[in-house]
């Protein structure tokens, strides 16, 4: 804030008019007779103009992020039109637990070629960025949780053993809230060790009352995704697109992942729990 004080022309009168010498002043007197003393002048104070006020360091502004902040992570056109199934808010973590799916050339090939056969049928569809196998669903995890939710799945799956599991039939997913369509390799073998996974994940989460995984889960790797509910106009050429995977020139494809490793991912973090030989 500043300060602004007051002129000695303001305090001894006007130029040019004599004024008598401050040590000499004598109280003025009423008509009564009865002495007053003078007032003292306040200083005058300035109200800043909040557009002249100084920049806040960069350093304090990534500290103390505003609300700008946190629009810019609602608005879906910067999440290529993804809607979240939940509010983002500081201190809460998007996490779920799967196992990671890492794409040999085959799939690759087999990938562009469905892409492309859905793209004739006018339906857009983007491929994962990473491809993974879930045995969890997403929950909101609270920063002071993360640590001991990471023992507790640590604990459980210690005595876990890895496996190998299979897929070969392409199946159309759309989410709860029916705001994104998937297509996905369902899963054909490997049922029964997946859901010993997901017993040991889900006592983690009733642990932390967090919801637990589907009770009749299609295990599927999801392969490429699209906003909103394209679920009957994609099954109208499912068949089709199986076609693709059966009728290949060295037999018909078969997804294998083998089960070496589960992971946790929660926010910008990735656990990794490595299963018994």
């Amino acid at each position: 804030m500043l300060v602004g004080y007051s002129s000695s022309s303001e305090e001894d009168g006007e130029p040019g008019r004599d004024a008598p010498n401050r040590g000499s002043r004598r109280p003025a007197e009423d008509d009564e007779g009865n002495r007053h003393l003078p007032e003292k002048k306040k200083a005058r104070t300035e109200e800043l103009d909040p557009k002249t006020r100084l920049p806040l360091p960069g350093c304090l502004l990534s500290m103390f992020p505003d609300d700008d902040h946190d629009s810019q992570t609602e608005d879906s056109s910067l999440h290529g039109g993804r809607v979240r199934t939940f509010k983002h808010e500081r201190g809460n973590w998007a996490t779920y637990v799967y196992l990671p799916y890492s794409p040999e050339e085959e799939f690759e090939e087999l990938l562009e070629e469905v892409l492309s056969a859905l793209e004739a049928h006018g339906l857009i569809l983007t491929r994962q960025e990473e491809f993974h196998l879930s045995v969890s669903q997403t929950v909101v995890l609270r920063h002071h949780w993360i640590q001991p939710f990471i023992q507790s799945l640590k604990a459980g799956l210690s005595p876990c053993r890895r496996f190998v599991c299979t897929a070969a039939t392409l199946k159309v997913y759309c989410n709860a809230e029916r705001t994104r369509t998937f297509l996905g390799m369902e899963v054909s073998t490997g049922h029964a060790q997946l859901m010993d996974l997901v017993r040991v994940v889900d006592k983690t989460m009733t642990d932390f009352g967090l919801d637990t995984f589907y009770k009749e889960p299609s295990f599927h790797v999801s392969l490429a995704w699209c906003v909103g509910d394209l679920t009957e106009k994609t099954k109208e050429i499912l068949e089709e697109l199986q076609s693709l995977v059966d009728n290949r020139e060295e037999g018909p494809f078969l997804l294998t992942l083998p089960c070496a490793e589960v992971r946790c991912s929660t926010g910008n973090k990735t656990f990794r729990f490595p299963l018994k030989p």
